[in-house]
């Protein structure tokens, strides 16, 4: 059983949502060890941050659908930080916004592979360690609303892979947890972050939010409050479960 500090990996964690789960947890007391795919200088600009107030960090360049990216990555943070007790699979890409027929093969294979196959080799690489270390590890992957609402005339195929990150995370919990180990995810809805420039929209969030019961568009703190809640000792007794963080949608 491990004694040592709580280690949390976060998969994407430079940017947006990934970043504000990062200081959150930081804040939080845990040591965070992050991904990055290209942008060095964002990573770089945040471990700073975090060091300059008095916190640990490391952040990993690679890419979580390369199948040799996990272990790596457990690796280097450990050697950094020590054991991971937390992993968040948040990394995740939309593809370009558009009617499904339009989508190209390309693009439909990128997103499976980073948002489905990237969280399924995280998760096996945690389990296997913690199971290996008697550790009752914690993970919340990120969905999105996506997945029940089905994004028609969006992104269709990043709908059916957020859904198909459910149903993981579902049947996950139940085949871990007796070993103790806690697996949850979190849907956000919309948020302020670059995930719509990068669609090909940036300006998504304005034409969607009247769609919103509380009629506004979420803060990456508010998801990762809630990412936080399902990695503390409060959320003791949730696993399975998809927590829907969406404003009403």
């Amino acid at each position: 059983m491990l004694t040592g500090p709580d280690v949390l990996l976060v998969t994407g964690g430079s940017r947006g949502i990934g970043a504000a789960i990062v200081r959150k947890a930081a804040r939080d007391g845990y040591a965070v060890g992050f991904s990055y795919v290209r942008n060095g200088d964002a990573a770089a600009r945040l471990v700073a941050e975090l060091d300059q107030a008095g916190h640990r960090a490391h952040a990993v360049q690679g890419d979580v659908a390369d199948p040799d990216f996990a272990a790596r990555f457990f690796d280097a943070a450990e050697a950094a930080l020590g054991p991971a007790t937390a992993l968040v699979n948040n990394a995740g890409i939309t593809g370009r916004i558009g009617r499904f027929r339009d989508a190209d093969p390309a693009m439909l294979r990128s997103t499976l592979d980073t948002n489905v196959l990237g969280t399924m080799y995280a998760a096996q690489e945690a389990i296997r360690r913690w199971e290996a270390a008697g550790i009752p590890g914690r993970m919340v992957n990120i969905s999105s609303i996506a997945s029940t609402l089905g994004a028609p005339g969006e992104y269709v195929h990043y709908a059916a892979t957020k859904a198909a990150v459910e149903a993981f995370t579902i049947g996950l919990a139940k085949e871990v947890a007796p070993a103790g180990i806690r697996v949850a995810a979190v849907a956000p809805g919309t948020a302020y972050t670059d995930i719509h420039e990068a669609a090909g929209e940036p300006n998504r969030p304005a034409r969607v939010v009247s769609r919103v019961p509380m009629g506004r568009i979420a803060e990456p703190e508010e998801i990762a409050n809630a990412v936080l809640w399902l990695l503390s000792a409060e959320a003791s007794y949730v696993t399975g479960a998809v927590l829907r963080v969406s404003g009403g949608l």
